[in-house]
């Protein structure tokens, strides 16, 4: 069965994309630890991070770090913290989380309510940082 993240890859369910690749794919978390929280996956599924092979690793951390980038140029924040968990969906995935300190990047906070209009606001302006490459 695919995963949720496999699902919005194939556009069967909606998001806010950043940034595609032949091989990768990024969009803004909508349940966001603060502005800008995007979620960078590989479009091969693959349940735990560390099952990637060398290559497809690699590749995800390297476009994962365009798409950092791309966030800190858009989002105000002192840096772009990184965290993976990798229990909640069964799909290898990097948090890219705009910070200004440690506990920004506490799953345990409240979750940012964004309107529609805010979460496509904040992806096309970091997409169009991203696309200026």
């Amino acid at each position: 069965m695919a995963s949720v993240f496999s699902k919005i890859i194939e556009g069967d369910i909606p998001c806010y994309k950043i940034a595609e690749s032949e091989d990768y794919f990024a969009f803004l978390d909508i349940n966001p630890l603060t502005k800008g929280h995007t979620l960078v996956i590989p479009k091969l599924e693959t349940d735990y991070l560390f099952d990637l092979d060398n290559d497809n690793y690699s590749g995800l951390m390297l476009f994962a770090k365009r798409v950092a980038i791309a966030i800190k140029k858009t989002i105000e924040c002192e840096r772009i913290g990184v965290a993976v968990i990798g229990l909640e969906v069964p799909h290898a995935h990097i948090h890219l989380v705009p910070i200004n300190g440690i506990y920004d990047i506490d799953f345990s906070k409240p979750k940012l309510a964004l309107s529609e209009t805010e979460f496509m606001e904040i992806a096309t302006s970091i997409a169009a940082v991203f696309n200026e490459r």
